[in-house]
């Protein structure tokens, strides 16, 4: 493999922490407050725009014409030293993978900057590609893999990438990548390995 690409939120760090349901409550301060939207209607509106754009940002776009930039900035101020702490084990794990690593995520790239740097790993990964990649258009959308690829100058055979949403792994075996889900894969064949924990793969490494 030439490259490993790494997904951000429940991936690097578990699910269990609860980073993200942080980020969900500014979302959802974001519409209200920002953009006046009723609280008893955000929730079902943030469904119907993940069914349509894959994330609330881009449904935010098209219809209330947010400016992106201001979003990111406003939904990803969390604060992480409370709840993410340096990690050890992870950091030897990756020092020992021979070759590059990204961060390939929906969120922003200061938010993945803070949330590495939280965890001490901030020297571990050749590049952040964020939601601005393929023009906000996010994971399991093709383009995002598309311009990855192209920007790392790779083939998808020549990478594995590891998220914790099955749906994005389907994305990247179509460009016949392998591919690890950090949690229960309930048989998708589009998954190669399973994992409980990221660390994990320094079980798999001789199998990829």
């Amino acid at each position: 493999m030439k490259k490993y690409i790494f997904d951000l939120d429940n991936t690097l760090y578990s699910h269990t922490l609860k980073v993200f349901p942080l980020i969900d409550q500014r979302i959802n301060m974001y519409m209200t407050t920002r953009l006046g939207i009723p609280e008893p209607g955000v929730d079902s509106l943030r469904r119907q725009y993940w069914k349509l754009y894959g994330v609330t940002l881009n449904g935010l776009m098209v219809h209330y014409d947010v400016d992106p930039e201001d979003y990111l900035e406003y939904v990803h101020d969390v604060d992480l030293k409370h709840i993410l702490k340096p990690d050890e084990e992870l950091k030897t794990v990756l020092k020992e993978i021979p070759c590059s690593k990204v961060i390939f995520t929906n969120g922003s790239r200061a938010h993945a900057e803070n949330v590495l740097q939280t965890m001490g790993l901030e020297d571990l990964f050749d590049d952040i590609f964020d939601v601005r990649v393929a023009s906000f258009r996010p994971k399991p959308f093709p383009e995002p893999y598309l311009e990855v690829l192209k920007i790392m100058d790779v083939q998808g055979k020549d990478c594995v990438m590891i998220d914790d949403i099955p749906e994005n792994l389907k994305t990247a075996k179509h460009f016949d990548m392998k591919t690890i889900l950090i949690g229960k894969s309930n048989g998708q064949r589009h998954i190669d390995i399973c994992l409980d924990n990221v660390s994990d793969i320094k079980t798999v490494k001789n199998l990829l």
